[in-house]
């Protein structure tokens, strides 16, 4: 059996210390990624420069010895990719062409298009397969078809997905093309990654909470499922994660319906709901609040105890229940991970 921690708690082990990584571990809250961000130039810049790409993918690793890396790249690459204009506004985030009918449905490229585009992803992930300690597991991503839809469609991040919900509601044709045209390209891309040296995989669904009923089912699931399952034939033995962000009930019987080997759990549950409710189908990743690593202190050591006690039963990746924010002290986050590996 592998040493690698977490590759052994996605196959199911209850391990005595659960290994542990950040979501956007490799970010602004660290002083290395803000000196090789301005290197860079801009944020696109450094997603698609393969050298300081792998570069801030590695400086947490140095730093803490996490038990895995994450490829530094950002979602919204695939859109792009497909063929739609992208670009960052400084303090606002992403914008992009929008998707409003079917003729911006067409303007974009077919699946197999997206590989030149993406290619310094590739590399990146190559140079990250040679150069990490050989105890550190390499997590590849792609955001979730549904996530990433709502960006094209709103051309931005929105607080309540309404441009995507609308279009769902006026146009169910056009939009499910859509959900299956990234669906499609997503498996194409993660299986590049994989290829490149990834051992596994994550879906980042940051909006599925968003999605009530059987829309969770037809735009959360289904394409979860799908990718999945697909990457698993491609892949025997792959390891993938998924993140149905504030999915709530909807977690419950997240692993049976998609397949997947993990499901990561956001901070708006319990870890002893989820402990009751998810990890009893597999294991589940999470919950720390992120404002911990602001604040710190004894409610840090408190919080972290409380997720690894609730977990300690099965199988069990420690994280945040969302992304480390620019704000983190970077001393909380060697605080909690001293708490987790000192008990």
């Amino acid at each position: 059996m592998t040493d690698k921690t977490i590759l052994r708690a996605l196959k199911g082990e209850t391990l005595p210390t659960p290994p542990v990584w950040m979501m956007r571990q490799a970010g602004r809250y660290l002083p290395e990624y803000r000196a090789t961000r301005a290197e860079a130039g801009d944020f696109l810049s450094l997603c698609y420069n393969p050298d300081l790409a792998a570069e801030v993918t590695l400086q947490p690793i140095r730093r803490y010895s996490f038990d895995a890396a994450i490829l530094f790249a950002d979602i919204l690459l695939l859109p792009q990719a497909l063929g739609a204009d992208l670009w960052f506004v400084t303090g606002e985030g992403p914008r992009l062409s929008t998707i409003t009918g079917p003729e911006g449905l067409r303007a974009l490229k077919y699946k197999d298009d997206i590989h030149d585009t993406l290619a310094p992803v590739y590399e990146t992930v190559r140079i990250l397969s040679r150069e990490l300690p050989k105890e550190t597991t390499l997590i590849g991503f792609a955001g979730a078809p549904w996530t990433v839809a709502t960006y094209m469609i709103a051309g931005r991040g929105t607080p309540d997905q309404g441009p995507a919900h609308a279009l769902k509601a006026e146009d169910r044709a056009t939009f499910a093309a859509l959900i299956d045209l990234l669906t499609e390209s997503t498996i194409e891309y993660l299986s590049k990654q994989v290829e490149a040296g990834a051992e596994v995989v994550k879906i980042f669904d940051s909006w599925a909470g968003s999605l009530k009923g059987q829309d969770f089912e037809d735009f959360a699931v289904a394409p979860a499922k799908r990718i999945i399952s697909e990457m698993k034939a491609r892949f025997p033995g792959l390891p993938i994660i998924a993140f149905p962000r504030e999915a709530g009930e909807g977690y419950i019987g997240f692993h049976q319906k998609t397949g997947a080997d993990c499901v990561a759990i956001d901070n708006s549950v319990s870890p002893e709901w989820a402990a009751a409710n998810v990890q009893v189908s597999g294991c589940v990743q999470g919950n720390l609040a992120p404002h911990h690593m602001v604040t710190g202190g004894q409610a840090l050591i408190d919080a972290t105890r409380h997720v690894v006690e609730a977990f300690r039963n099965g199988p069990h990746i420690f994280n945040l229940g969302h992304g480390i924010t620019p704000d983190a002290d970077p001393e909380n986050v060697a605080l909690m991970i001293e708490t987790i590996r000192k008990g």
